[in-house]
């Protein structure tokens, strides 16, 4: 059993999916909106909003949705942890989420990873981005 995240945002979903593919490398391999969904009465401004997306990517997948009903406030308490395969790639990544976001932890070495960075990412999503395990 793996977990997958699911983030819930107001109407940015279809950006930041878009967004996240570009640089974790990902493929987009759904993206529905509201207007999509069979059955479902959805307020017409909501229409063009994203009832279900879905970003595959090498060792996983992130699932999102802008928040249709209503119900889910902001993301709180809860991060998506990245563990890249090199350094450079999570510095990379690290830069990318954390322009006009907020940096908690910026990126550097710990005694746990070679780099390893908290960030809260223009979208609200709260990110962990961490490079390979540390050899000490």
């Amino acid at each position: 059993m793996t977990p997958t995240p699911y983030i819930i945002f107001q109407g940015q979903c279809r950006e930041a999916m878009t967004a996240y593919a570009a640089i974790f490398g990902g493929e987009i391999t759904m993206m529905m909106t509201g207007e999509d969904m069979p059955g479902m009465d959805v307020d017409e401004d909501k229409k063009d909003w994203i009832m279900h997306s879905e970003l595959a990517f090498d060792g996983g997948v992130l699932m999102a949705s802008d928040d249709m009903m209503g119900s889910n406030p902001a993301m709180a308490g809860c991060s998506v942890m990245m563990e890249m395969a090199s350094v450079d790639t999570a510095k990379e990544a690290y830069d990318q989420l954390s322009k006009d976001g907020q940096v908690i932890m910026p990126f550097a070495p710990t005694p746990w990873s070679e780099g390893f960075a908290m960030l809260t990412d223009r979208f609200g999503t709260s990110w962990m981005i961490s490079g390979p395990a540390s050899m000490e």
